[in-house]
C-alpha cells in the first residue's frame, strides 16, 4: 500500500462548553462524536484515537445525535446544528465522510437536534427523520419522505413539555404536561413494551419520567381506590379513534443544581431479543453524573454507585495560542485563552505496539488568557499572558516520574540532568494566581471523608493539597486539576503591557519578549540572561506590536517581525569574555518603501543552515530573505528578498521551517492559513534574476486535516539531526504540530520521500 504524503496521528480537543454537544453511537463498537469549535469530531474510545473530522459549519457546533439502527448496529449517520444557523446530515462509510447535506431554514442558531429511522408505508425502506429546534422560537423537521411520527416532545422555557402528533401532514398540539417549575433542559423517549416512556429534566434540579400508554376503552369501574392523574388526547384514524394517557410515573431529586441532560441506556440484542435496559443517566451542573435504575423489589428509583473513570480525549475548550516540542521531541506544551498550559505525551504500552498521545500535565491554571510558551530547557519553560509579567516554571520530581513511566523512559536516566533538590509537585494558595512549590515535607495525609464530617463545621474552607501518585497510565481530570502543576521559579518584570510573544535562542542562554503596543517605545524587546533572569538589553525599532520573534540556529541574529508590516533583524556583537551578556545591535530592517508586505507580517522562521529567514503576512504573500552573513562586521546591512513572492491565497498567520531538507536538497516550509488550511511548499534559490519557479507547492490538508479557524502556530519536530524517522514499511517520516482558533491541537506526519 502506498504510504500517504500527509496525514493527521494525534488530534487533542474537548467537546464546546454547551449541553447536548456530543452523542455516543449504541454498539460495543460504538463511536463518540462532539462538537468542538465549529467541527464534528469522530472519536474511537476503545482505540482512544481521533477518527476524522467532520468540517462544515461555519459557526460553534451546539448539538450532535447520532441516528440510532433499530437492530442495534452502529450508527452510520449523524446530525449537527450550530450558531451558523444550519443543521447538518453527515453520512459515514468505513469511517469517513461519504456526504453532508446542509438543511437551511432556521433564524438563529441552532441548539437541539434529534433524528430517527422511520418507514414511511408498509415495505418501504427506512429513510432518517431530523428535528431541530432554534432560539429563532421554532421547531423543523426535515425528511426526504412523507412519515408518520408517533409522537413529539418539545421542553420549553415556559415550564411546560408540549406534546404534538403528525394529523393530515401537520403536526397538532395535542397535550402539555405541567409540574416543572423553570426551564425545561432536556427530553427523552424509550420504549418499554407496549408504553413510552418520556424524561425530562430542568433547572429545578429535578428529573420526571412520564408514561404514556393506550387508554383501554372498556368501562371503568367505580372504585374508592387513589388513581394517578391522567392527562388524555386522542388521534383519528382512518378507521378509527385510539385514546392515549399519560401520568407522571415518578420525581427523581438528587442533584443540587440546574440538570441538563437525560439519556435512556440504549437497547441491544441479547440471544436475538431486543433488551431495553431500565437505567436513565442524568448529568447536571452541579458536577456530577447519576446513573439511575428501579429497585427490583420496590420498584423505587435510586441512585447506582459505581462509576469507574475512564481515559478519553481532553484538550483546551478556546483559541489554542501557541504550541511548542520539548528540545527531544517527546512532547508537546501548549498555552491558550482558556487560562491553561497543557502538555501532551505518548503512551507506551508494554503489551501494545500502537501508542497513542494524552495530556499527561497541566503545568499552569492561570488567571489570565495565556499568549505565548517558551522552552528554556527540556522541563522548564517561560509563559506570556494578558498581564505585564512572564512566569518562569520547572517540572517537579513527580511529574518527571509519571512522564518516564507513561513514555516508556528510564527515570534515573531523565533526572540525572536535574536538581536533586527538585519539590514534589506545585499548588495554588487560596486566593493567589502562583504555584507554589511542595515539597516531601510539606506533603500532609488527607483526612478520609468519615473524619472530615466528624470534625467539619461546613463553614471553614479547604485548600486542595497537592498528593503526589505513581501513574502507569494518562491521568483522569481530577488528578489533572489538582496533581500536576508545576512550580513557579521567577516573575520577570519590565513591559508595560500585556505580553504578546516570547522566544529563547538554541543555547538556552537568552530569552527576548516583546508585549502589546500601540508606541514604539513600548514595542521594545527585552533580553532576560536566563541564569540570573536579570534584564540584559532593550531593543527598540518597531512601532506597533512585534507579533513574533526567532533567533538563529547559530544564535547569530534575532529577528522579529510586527504589526507595523516590517521586520528587524539583530546581530549579536563578539563580547571580551564569555561572563559578560551578549549585546545585540540593529544589522539589517524593512521600511515601508522597502518591505515586500503590504499587511501584518504574522510569522517568521529561519533555515535550518540560518542563511535565509522566511516571513508570512496578511497579506497573504510568504517571501525569503537572505542571505544572512554572521561574519559581516558592517554597522548596517541590506538584507532583500531572495525568492519570488509565493501568494498562497490566503492570509498567512503561520510559517515553520523543517529542521531536515527534503531528498532534492529543498527546503520545507509549512504555511498556516487563517482559513484552517495548511500548505507545504519547497523552496531553492535558483539564482535567476528575478527568481523564477523557486517555489513548488508539495501538499495542502484536505478538508478533514484542515482546521476550522485561524492557524495560530506550527512547529516542526526536532530531528536530532537525524533526515526523519522510519516505520516497519521503510517510510521515513517527519512530524510538525499545529495549533488554531478552533480549539484544536494537531500532530501531522510527512512522509519526506514524496516531497
Amino acid at each position: 500500500m502506498v504510504a500517504p504524503v500527509l496525514e493527521a496521528s494525534h488530534v487533542f480537543c474537548c467537546p464546546n462548553r454547551v449541553r447536548g454537544v456530543l452523542s455516543w453511537s449504541p454498539g460495543p463498537a460504538g463511536l463518540l462524536a462532539f462538537g468542538t469549535s465549529c467541527s464534528v469530531v469522530i472519536y474511537d474510545p476503545q482505540k482512544r484515537v481521533v477518527v476524522t473530522n467532520l468540517n462544515g459549519h461555519s459557526a460553534r457546533v451546539n448539538c450532535v445525535q447520532w441516528i440510532c439502527k433499530q437492530d442495534g448496529s452502529p450508527s452510520t449517520e449523524l446530525v449537527s446544528g450550530g450558531s451558523d444557523n444550519q443543521v447538518i446530515h453527515w453520512e459515514i462509510e468505513n469511517n469517513q465522510l461519504l456526504k453532508a447535506l446542509s438543511l437551511q431554514g432556521h433564524a438563529g442558531p441552532v441548539y437541539a437536534v434529534h433524528a430517527i429511522y422511520q418507514r414511511g408505508s408498509a415495505g418501504a425502506a427506512l429513510h432518517s427523520l431530523v428535528v431541530s429546534a432554534s432560539s429563532d422560537s421554532t421547531v423543523r423537521l426535515w425528511s426526504k419522505k412523507d412519515s408518520e411520527v408517533p409522537v413529539l416532545a418539545c421542553g420549553d422555557d415556559d415550564c411546560r413539555i408540549n406534546l404534538f402528533v403528525q394529523q393530515n401532514n401537520q403536526f397538532q398540539k395535542v397535550l402539555f404536561l405541567c409540574g416543572h417549575e423553570d426551564w425545561i433542559r432536556g427530553v427523552e423517549w424509550a420504549a418499554f413494551g407496549q408504553d413510552l416512556f418520556l424524561a425530562s429534566c430542568s433547572q429545578d434540579c429535578l428529573i420526571r419520567i412520564w408514561r404514556l400508554y393506550i387508554k383501554s376503552t372498556s368501562s371503568e369501574t367505580q372504585d374508592d381506590n387513589i388513581r394517578l392523574k391522567e392527562n388524555t388526547f386522542t388521534i383519528e384514524n382512518e378507521s378509527d379513534k385510539i385514546t392515549f394517557a399519560v401520568t407522571l410515573e415518578t420525581v427523581l431529586a438528587g442533584h443540587e443544581n440546574w440538570v441538563n441532560a437525560v439519556h435512556w441506556q440504549p437497547s441491544f440484542y441479547k440471544d436475538g431479543v431486543l433488551q431495553q435496559p431500565v437505567r436513565l443517566l442524568s448529568a447536571s451542573m452541579d458536577k456530577t453524573m447519576i446513573l439511575w435504575a428501579p429497585d427490583e423489589d420496590s420498584g423505587v428509583w435510586l441512585e447506582q454507585r459505581e462509576w469507574t473513570p475512564e481515559i478519553v480525549i481532553s484538550g483546551h475548550y478556546d483559541s489554542v495560542q501557541d504550541l511548542l516540542w520539548d528540545p527531544e521531541g517527546e512532547f508537546i506544551i501548549t498555552a491558550g485563552t482558556d487560562q491553561t498550559t497543557r502538555l501532551f505525551a505518548p503512551w507506551k504500552r508494554k503489551d501494545q505496539s500502537q501508542v497513542t498521545w494524552h495530556e499527561i500535565a497541566r503545568p499552569q491554571i492561570h488567571g489570565y488568557d495565556l499568549k505565548c510558551l517558551a522552552m528554556i530547557n527540556r522541563f522548564q519553560f517561560v509563559s506570556g499572558a494578558d498581564e505585564k509579567v512572564l512566569r518562569v516554571f520547572s517540572a517537579p520530581r513527580n511529574f518527571v516520574e509519571n512522564f518516564c513511566a507513561i513514555s516508556g523512559q528510564s527515570v534515573s536516566h531523565v533526572l540525572c540532568d536535574q536538581d536533586s533538590n527538585l519539590p514534589e509537585g506545585a499548588t495554588v494558595p487560596a486566593l493567589g494566581l502562583s504555584n507554589k512549590a511542595v515539597y516531601q515535607g510539606d506533603i500532609a495525609a488527607q483526612p478520609s471523608d468519615e473524619d472530615e464530617l466528624l470534625t467539619s463545621t461546613g463553614s471553614e474552607y479547604h485548600q486542595v493539597a497537592f498528593q503526589p501518585a505513581l501513574l502507569t497510565e494518562p491521568p483522569i481530570e481530577d488528578h489533572l486539576l489538582q496533581n500536576t502543576l508545576w512550580p513557579e521559579v521567577q516573575k520577570l518584570y519590565g513591559h508595560g503591557y500585556e505580553i504578546f510573544c516570547v522566544t529563547c535562542n538554541n543555547s538556552k542562554t537568552l530569552l527576548a519578549s516583546a508585549c502589546k503596543a500601540a508606541k514604539k517605545e513600548h514595542a521594545a524587546i527585552i533580553l532576560w540572561n536566563t541564569t540570573s533572569w536579570k534584564q540584559v538589553q532593550s531593543l527598540v525599532f518597531h512601532s506597533l506590536t512585534i507579533t513574533q520573534m526567532a533567533f538563529s540556529p547559530n544564535d547569530k541574529f534575532l529577528l522579529a517581525v510586527s504589526r507595523d508590516r516590517t521586520w528587524s533583524l539583530w546581530k549579536r556583537q563578539d563580547t571580551v569574555s564569555p561572563d559578560f551578556d551578549p549585546i545585540f545591535s540593529l544589522f539589517a530592517f524593512t521600511n515601508k518603501v522597502t518591505s515586500v508586505h503590504s499587511r501584518i507580517i504574522w510569522s517568521c522562521d529561519w533555515s535550518p543552515d540560518g542563511k535565509y529567514f522566511f516571513t508570512g503576512s496578511r497579506d497573504k504573500k510568504v517571501v525569503a530573505w537572505g542571505v544572512c552573513d554572521s561574519s559581516d562586521d558592517c554597522t548596517e546591512h541590506s538584507v532583500g528578498p531572495c525568492s519570488s513572492v509565493l501568494d498562497v491565497g490566503g492570509a498567512v498567520t503561520a510559517v515553520s521551517v523543517c529542521p531536515v531538507l527534503s531528498p532534492s536538497q529543498r527546503y520545507v516550509v509549512a504555511v498556516g492559513l487563517e482559513c484552517g488550511k495548511i500548505c507545504l511548499y519547497s523552496w531553492k534559490k535558483t539564482d535567476q534574476v528575478p527568481e523564477i519557479n523557486d517555489w513548488t507547492c508539495c501538499i495542502e490538508t484536505n478538508q478533514s486535516q484542515s482546521h476550522t479557524l485561524a492557524i495560530k502556530k506550527l512547529c516542526w519536530k526536532n530531528c536530532k539531526g537525524k533526515a526523519g524517522e522510519s516505520d516497519e514499511e521503510g517510510t521515513e517520516w517527519m512530524h510538525f504540530a499545529s495549533c488554531g482558533e478552533d480549539h484544536t491541537v494537531k500532530i501531522y506526519r510527512v512522509n519526506r520521500c514524496a516531497l
